[in-house]
């Protein structure tokens, strides 16, 4: 019997990690279905649910859960925000300016991990908003935007 993709997403909190990669691999493959409630999961109240979900979205690669997945950059857990930024920087193109938008962002955990995710995009226009980046008060954001720039640079070589 078949399960639903409620039952699916469910089974990303077991604590069987075949139970997970089976799960993750069919909501994977019925993205047309699953993308909706994938983007609903990235705010379930179990932290494997929404890390979970953000890595399958990352995979799916449909920009319309480019801007939940920045939501997902506000998380509190660490590293739901980690599988957030790497999700969108498997987006290319269509996360760039999206993510410059929140360097702004008056929480240094989502400036930081929108700087990590740009590092990963290889696109110049990120240069300049990063640099500015470079004197922010928390480490974490200087350093993301650091690697970031140098990153592009070298990409750009």
């Amino acid at each position: 019997m078949d399960k639903t993709i409620e039952e699916l997403i469910q089974d990303l909190n077991d604590d069987d990690e075949f139970i997970v990669e089976e799960a993750s691999g069919l909501l994977e493959m019925k993205a047309d279905e699953s993308i909706d409630p994938l983007i609903s999961a990235l705010s379930n109240r179990k932290k494997n649910i929404r890390l979970n979900s953000a890595k399958i979205l990352g995979l799916i690669n449909d920009s319309k859960a480019i801007d939940p997945l920045i939501a997902s950059l506000r998380d509190n857990n660490k590293l739901v925000r980690r599988e957030a930024s790497t999700a969108l920087s498997r987006f290319g193109e269509p996360a760039v300016l999206p993510l410059i938008d929140v360097l702004k962002d008056e929480d240094w955990r989502v400036r930081g991990a929108a700087a990590w995710a740009l590092g990963n995009l290889d696109d110049k226009r990120a240069i300049e908003p990063l640099e500015e980046l470079l004197d922010d008060e928390s480490g974490f954001v200087k350093t993301g935007a650091k690697n970031a720039i140098a990153n592009i640079n070298k990409s750009l070589e």
